[in-house]
């Protein structure tokens, strides 16, 4: 931690990557989620449960559901019972039955009383209390009484009983037990004032956890809090919440809620009923879902999860970059730090078209991957023609060369390359770049050709000011996702889609270098694109399946699987952990989540009815009887229990029986557990 109270993963404006953005307006909505304070909010339970159950409140349900009894059976049965017990009452009571039942009060009361009216009459009728009680227990347990309770008039659940006072979190123990007295007071004051806010309690949790990994921040910490209090410890901005929620954050749990599991027979009996949230564990595997137009994927999922990222990167705990089309009301622009509008005259920065990188290779290795990589199923002929240009154009003018100029060289242009072999003549290395480069393009299938039809998509007079490298201060870099940021990108696809395909799959491919690169692990880095069409790629593939290990993950949302190219489609849904299938996806694409998700056993019950035929008088009368009552036959029922195996969820089920609003929805957390496809009700 620094002296001013930041911690781990805090950003500055270094190296021109970043700009603190102006201070946005105070949030219009109430700080603490369920509403009670957040001293309430810290108190709510939070019990453990498997990935993706909302736990803040949580109440855990039995595996197996209870062997319920028909509601008409039920009452009957309890009006049976109670007039049972009634009629044996009243007969004990009348003598009917004899006077046997008060031989114990005869036997076990002193004969003096029987001459004492008041005192007899006392001990009468509490033995008559006694026996009246205890007929009306065993009658009421007959007739299943508790159950009708529990069923139908049991009030709503007490809430839970307040902690201790040396364990209520909103008193800080773990700073009190560590000795730091007067903070732990000043931030107890806060909490229960409701100045400190839940943004603030995981921020300062933030920092206290990073005090315990390094002691030697405990001094900068205590007088950040000191001066500060809930304040303390800010997100270099200075904003302490989001302008406006819009979905249910936990901020302890890191969680948000996106849904309820319905109430589905194809949902485990334990699941039903039960929030379903998402979290960094669970990201950390990323998330692709799958969904028409108007589905829900923007609002029920994007939305909050970017939302949840924002809040996440206040409290110093990750790092977001949201890629969205222009107008897609994702987030306000006061949600995050940078909004760079990419083709628009009033972006305030410019994307780095190398990633930050410094290294021809690995700058040409992105850049390839994003040009040609959804055209060829191996980029590296690409990358390489690229690195024999750009190496030397960066050890003769000091940077990249930006699109024009790359364009040029990509096309063969004499001029430029000429000028370019006389700016590094003095330099064997880099004239033999340019004299391999020279020979490859004298083949047919030279891979320069394709390079540079598609740069020049970005050689556009929209996107003369979108990736300038001869200046500095206004280009964001991917590799800023060390710092807590938020950051969207909002890509021209109206009148530029190609361009914002290949900007996107840029993205995807600094993000997953950079990911990979990072030496702090300990901010969560997500990715989330909006619409992912034509970005997948076999090398994207590749390195989504590496992010678990590197604490970071994407989120990808596609209209179809056709958007992908049909050899990467099985890989792609192997990559990611978390699948996700909104209601109206063709059947195709249900086929390819069914063959995902596998098969399970289920016991079937087959019924066979067979007609009950009697040849002796009574018997015969009975079934008459019953048969004019009823309407229906003696018959004699046959139950045959198998075991067998069928997919979770096939594909006209995913394609036909997923209600609107609703997407069935499997996870994976970054540990391995796995959670089964439920069906999820987004609207709740």
């Amino acid at each position: 931690m620094d002296t001013d109270g930041t911690t781990d993963g805090t950003y500055e404006a270094r190296r021109g990557h970043v700009a603190k953005p102006p201070v946005p307006p105070l949030p219009r909505h109430a700080p603490a989620p369920a509403g009670g304070g957040t001293a309430q909010w810290l108190r709510t339970p939070r019990p453990p449960a498997e990935p993706g159950v909302w736990r803040f409140g949580h109440r855990p349900r039995p595996a197996e559901e209870p062997e319920a009894v028909p509601a008409r059976r039920l009452f009957a049965g309890a009006v049976i019972a109670l007039l049972s017990g009634w009629l044996l009452w009243s007969l004990l009571w009348n003598g009917y039955l004899g006077y046997y039942w008060l031989w114990p009060l005869l036997v076990l009361t002193p004969d003096e009383w029987r001459s004492q009216p008041g005192t007899w009459a006392t001990a009468s009728y509490v033995y008559y209390a006694v026996v009246g009680g205890g007929l009306l227990v065993f009658f009421a347990r007959i007739g299943h009484i508790p159950e009708i309770w529990r069923r139908y008039a049991r009030k709503k659940d007490a809430p839970p009983p307040p902690p201790p006072p040396d364990a209520d979190p909103a008193d800080w123990p773990e700073l009190r037990d560590a000795g730091l007295t007067d903070a732990a007071a000043r931030l107890a004051d806060a909490t229960r004032s409701g100045a400190l806010r839940d943004v603030d309690y995981a921020r300062i949790r933030r920092a206290w956890q990073g005090v315990r990994t390094h002691p030697d921040r405990l001094a900068a910490f205590t007088d950040a809090v000191r001066a500060h209090g809930p304040a303390a410890c800010a997100h270099p901005s200075g904003v302490r919440d989001l302008p406006v929620r819009t979905a249910a954050h936990d901020l302890a749990t890191a969680q948000v809620r996106i849904g309820t599991a319905a109430d589905h027979p194809r949902n485990p009996y334990a699941r039903r009923t039960t929030g379903v949230a998402l979290e960094p564990a669970v990201l950390g595997t990323s998330l692709l879902a799958v969904g028409p137009a108007g589905s829900g994927k923007t609002v029920r999922l994007i939305r909050p999860v970017v939302e949840s990222l924002c809040l996440q990167a206040l409290a110093n705990r990750a790092a977001v970059v949201a890629v969205t089309a222009h107008g897609t009301s994702l987030a306000p622009d006061q949600a995050f730090d940078l909004v760079v509008s990419v083709g628009r005259p009033d972006s305030t920065h410019d994307l780095d078209l190398y990633g930050g990188a410094d290294d021809p290779d690995e700058a040409a290795r992105m850049l390839a991957e994003s040009l040609v990589g959804d055209l060829v199923p191996d980029s590296r002929r690409a990358a390489t023609a690229l690195a024999q240009l750009i190496g030397p154009y960066r050890a003769a003018h000091g940077h990249f060369p930006a699109v024009p100029e790359l364009r040029e060289l990509l096309g063969g242009a004499p001029r430029a390359l000429a000028e370019l072999r006389a700016a590094v003549a003095g330099d064997p290395a880099q004239l033999r770049e340019l004299d391999a480069r020279e020979r490859q393009a004298e083949r047919g299938d030279d891979i320069g050709v394709l390079l540079a039809e598609r740069i020049a998509f970005l050689d556009r007079p929209a996107f003369a000011r979108v990736f300038r490298t001869d200046t500095e201060g206004r280009r964001f870099s991917l590799r800023a996702i060390e710092h807590p940021l938020r950051v969207r990108v909002d890509l021209p696809e109206r009148g530029h889609a190609e361009a914002s395909r290949i900007v996107a799959r840029l993205l995807l491919a600094q993000f997953t270098e950079a990911a990979l690169g990072r030496a702090d692990r300990s901010l969560f880095a997500c990715l989330v694109l909006d619409d992912a069409t034509y970005t997948v790629t076999a090398d994207s593939v590749r390195a989504i399946q590496r992010l678990r290990s590197a604490h970071a993950g994407v989120v990808l949302a596609l209209r179809t699987l056709e958007d992908v190219p049909e050899t990467l489609r099985g890989p792609l849904l192997g990559a990611v952990g978390c699948r996700m299938a909104f209601a109206g996806i063709a059947p195709w694409d249900g086929g390819r989540f069914a063959e995902t998700w596998g098969t399970e056993w289920v016991q079937t019950r087959d019924v066979t009815n067979r007609q009950i035929i009697s040849d002796e008088p009574l018997t015969k009368a009975l079934h008459f009887l019953r048969r004019l009552v009823t309407g229906k036959a003696a018959t004699a029922e046959a139950v045959t229990v198998r075991e067998v195996e069928r997919q979770r969820w096939s594909a006209s089920d995913l394609a036909h029986a997923v209600p609107p609003g609703h997407a069935v929805l499997s996870l994976t957390g970054v540990r391995g557990e796995h959670v089964p496809p439920l069906l999820v009700d987004l609207r709740t």
